[in-house]
């Protein structure tokens, strides 16, 4: 007789018949498996779908009005599908915008500061998760803390000490004050809090390794989902940036959204050629996420699944 006959028998494992109190039988009990997958219903593909083309529709839009003329755009009922001028309208706000520059220059702009943020952000981060040190939960407190200091309050000493530095409308200006961000550090810090056990830190110790040591070979491997997602919103977000580059940057060394508004200089302001600029300054962002959002979503599930 085999095990589990025996442990059935015994009223044990997978296919045990259980019995009540009262001695009535119950059904099998069912173990569930690890790795078993749940399918969905119609009404949540339904529903994804909705969402989706809910998201896609202002984009879609841009698209329709870049390729239409302003007459066009402005009409009741305003157009639902593409026209004939949409690389005409681009290639003026190409020339119009100075887009060329632009783009080189948000680029710098926000792979710099992405970069930063994620390196200095997973280093802090690691430091509050998992080193002992004094005053530690206070620093960590007065991090949090400068999140809800509004930024226009810094505008005029930071201006000032970008002049000093001889950082005027210069790139420099807009990358240094925003290298690392609060938002970063609490993240990777919460991240790192979880997926980082002890018992590796505490090996890293045993064999030798400095805290430098102990970062590089097992902090960072182990923190690459959330660095993934930390740099994709970090860039994103600097890209985007308007309030700062705006004031520290000139229309001669511009990023994106400056850029974008000599479009809508003039007394009559063309939409059609508006919605082209920002379809030029959005379509990096969506050639990034299409070459690397297979890894982006692929380090996120790694982060997610636990065990």
């Amino acid at each position: 007789m085999t095990t589990d006959s025996l442990a059935a028998r015994a009223g044990h494992g997978p296919g045990a018949v259980q019995e009540s109190p009262g001695g009535t039988r119950r059904r099998p009990l069912m173990r569930m498996r690890a790795g078993c997958q749940h399918h969905a219903g119609p009404l949540a593909y339904v529903l994804l779908a909705i969402a989706a083309l809910t998201s896609l529709f202002p984009l879609y839009w841009t698209m329709v009005a870049a390729s239409t003329d302003n007459t066009r755009v402005t009409q009741t009922p305003p157009p639902l599908l593409p026209g004939p001028n949409l690389f005409e309208n681009l290639a003026r706000a190409w020339d119009e915008a100075a887009m060329g520059k632009a783009m080189i220059n948000s680029l710098i702009v926000a792979g710099c500061i992405a970069l930063a943020t994620v390196f200095f952000a997973t280093l802090a981060g690691f430091a509050f998760a998992k080193l002992r040190f004094k005053a530690r939960n206070v620093l960590l407190m007065l991090v949090i803390g400068t999140m809800m200091v509004p930024p226009q309050l810094s505008v005029v000493p930071l201006f000032m000490m970008m002049s000093d530095l001889g950082w005027g409308q210069k790139l420099p200006a807009v990358i240094f004050p925003t290298l690392v961000s609060a938002v970063g550090v609490f993240f990777m810090r919460q991240y790192l809090a979880e997926a980082l056990p002890d018992e590796l830190v505490e090996a890293g110790r045993v064999d030798g390794a400095h805290s430098l040591r102990i970062f590089w070979s097992i902090v960072l491997p182990i923190a690459r989902p959330a660095m993934s997602v930390l740099f994709m919103i970090t860039f994103v977000h600097a890209w985007n940036d308007f309030f700062w580059p705006f004031i520290a940057l000139d229309m001669s060394n511009p990023t994106v959204p400056v850029a974008l508004t000599q479009l809508s200089a003039g007394y009559i302001r063309d939409q059609s050629l508006i919605m082209a600029g920002a379809l030029l300054g959005t379509l990096p962002l969506l050639a990034m996420f299409v070459v690397f959002g297979r890894q982006i979503v692929g380090g996120i599930m790694q982060g997610a699944v636990k065990g």
